[in-house]
């Protein structure tokens, strides 16, 4: 089954699709993730690869909810004002959203995070109360330092390809701890990372791997989107395999 879903935080709505399995649920409830995407993604993410993810778990006993973050897709919300710390509270809204659904386990709520979705979920986990913890091709505020033009901030808003990108954004990111997030946190993860990523290297995810204390999966010839039927199969069956306990 899918269903529109939507919630609130700081009075905007956001909006998302809740994958749910056919049948008459289990009595502790199906177990569910929550979906985070990237950074200037949504809900769909490239090749439709939440999409498609998420029904292939609903068919594998496990719900699905994704969603845009505010100012994003088709929340509400301005991306100037876009943070990955806003973009935390989002991710433990979604996470409170599924404990309030009928027929899932509020016990076994699980994040998954693509690219700067896995810093967020990184961070998230521990207030979201994650059961488990699965990261795409995860991102280290790294990967925006380019943007500080030799540590000069930008002005309020910066034109990032047609993004209103905000100062607050670049400010905040440059202080953030995902992977000391990860350490404290101590749960059950997994990692799951393409050999040839040029946007966040493979590198990175062996670095948030070490910080878990959980297993890497290296997706071989994959890029940063998993892009080739190939390394999407690759990446749903094991990440599946893993967020289903097995």
């Amino acid at each position: 089954m899918e269903s529109f879903a939507q919630f609130s935080v700081d009075g905007q709505r956001l909006y998302g699709m809740l994958h749910t399995p056919d049948g008459e649920a289990p009595s502790t409830g199906w177990p569910s993730v929550v979906m985070l995407h990237g950074f200037t993604g949504n809900r769909t993410e490239s090749h439709r690869n939440f999409v498609l993810f998420a029904r292939y778990l609903a068919g594998r006993g496990v719900a699905a909810l994704r969603f845009d973050f505010r100012g994003s897709g088709e929340s509400q919300g301005d991306f100037s004002e876009m943070t990955a710390l806003r973009e935390v509270e989002d991710a433990v809204a979604a996470a409170a959203y599924l404990r309030r659904q009928p027929g899932l386990d509020p016990e076994r709520v699980m994040l998954l995070g693509f690219s700067m979705g896995g810093l967020v979920a990184a961070l998230a986990a521990d207030r979201a109360r994650a059961h488990r913890l699965a990261l795409w091709a995860p991102a280290l505020p790294e990967l925006w330092l380019p943007m500080l033009r030799g540590g000069v901030l930008p002005p309020v808003v910066s034109d990032y390809g047609g993004w209103p990108l905000g100062r607050a954004f670049l400010q905040e990111v440059v202080r953030l701890r995902p992977l000391e997030a990860a350490a404290a946190w101590g749960g059950e993860a997994r990692v799951f990372h393409g050999d040839a990523d040029q946007t966040c290297p493979p590198e990175w995810g062996v670095r948030y791997a070490a910080a878990l204390r959980c297993g890497a999966v290296g997706i071989p010839g994959a890029g940063h989107t998993f892009d080739s039927l190939g390394a999407v199969e690759t990446l749903h069956r094991e990440t599946a395999r893993f967020l289903s306990g097995d």
